[in-house]
């Protein structure tokens, strides 16, 4: 029981993840539902992404900076702490 859901929280994380990165690309109207959506998105993924982003400042690109913390923090639960957790199960 305990070992499974060991196993279930990345691959929750990578979900949630995904969510607010899709979300991210579309405009979100100040007041709603997709309003409230994306701040608990935000909350749940700001405590991995900030130290990051922290950590690595946006790499300049044409006009834009792009932020590889979203990358980094979904290679390391695919690759290391996936594999740690479910190790463990």
């Amino acid at each position: 029981m305990l070992g499974s859901l060991l196993c279930l929280l990345p691959t929750l994380s990578l979900i949630i993840m995904f969510a607010r990165i899709l979300l991210s690309w579309f405009p979100i109207p100040p007041d709603g539902a997709m309003a409230s959506i994306f701040s608990v998105l935000y909350r749940l993924t700001e405590p991995l992404l900030g130290p990051i982003r922290r950590a690595l400042p946006p790499v300049a690109m044409g006009g834009m900076g792009l932020d590889l913390s979203p990358i980094i923090v979904i290679l390391a639960l695919q690759f290391f702490i996936t594999p740690l957790l479910c190790s463990l199960a």
